[in-house]
């Protein structure tokens, strides 16, 4: 006896189990092309991630929480930072940049790491650099831990709800054009 299987058959077969398989391509792209529209690396908290609260000191030795300092529904750029690290250097005019362009849009924070550095260095980088946002001291590594931040240079930038939109590390990163993202200007 011969069978035949008609060709519409299948069609709908295949589209049936290939379904699956299309959706859970088409959401890896997406995820994909928001990690590369943003720039982001995910070198440290996972994008979408809620930014944690972490306890530091400001530069005067008082306990701060970092989620203190970002106000509700305002995007939030943070840099883990270092005075010798040399691609912090190479990445301060970028942040600086960035708080003189969209200042009264975004909060910008600075954590100093306290590793081979203290308080004072921090403070005269501070009082040469006329930094007009706050750097805060992670004397604890509190921070660090809570962010997974793996080294200096690591900027994550919060969207509007505090979540993770953009990681990066190095010298080189496009911050304005991150904050613009966001910001939903790009």
């Amino acid at each position: 006896m011969k069978t035949t299987i008609s060709t519409r058959a299948l069609t709908d077969s295949g589209l049936r189990l290939a379904r699956p398989l299309i959706l859970t391509a088409a959401v890896t792209m997406a995820m994909a092309l928001y990690s590369m529209v943003l720039g982001a690396q995910e070198v440290a908290l996972p994008l979408g991630t809620q930014a944690p609260q972490a306890n530091l000191e400001d530069l005067d030795g008082n306990p701060v929480q970092i989620l203190d300092l970002i106000e509700d529904g305002k995007p939030t750029l943070i840099e883990f930072w270092a005075s010798w690290c040399h691609e912090c250097e190479e990445l301060q005019p970028e942040v600086d940049r960035v708080h003189a362009s969209f200042g009264e849009e975004i909060n910008v924070v600075v954590v100093a790491v306290a590793v081979s550095q203290s308080q004072r260095r921090v403070k005269r980088h501070v009082a040469e650099h006329g930094a007009t946002y706050p750097y805060l001291w992670d004397g604890e590594g509190a921070a660090v831990r809570a962010y997974k931040v793996p080294g200096t240079s690591v900027v994550l930038v919060l969207d509007r709800d505090g979540r993770v939109a953009y990681t990066g590390t190095g010298g080189a990163q496009d911050l304005v054009g991150a904050v613009e993202r966001v910001l939903g200007k790009w």
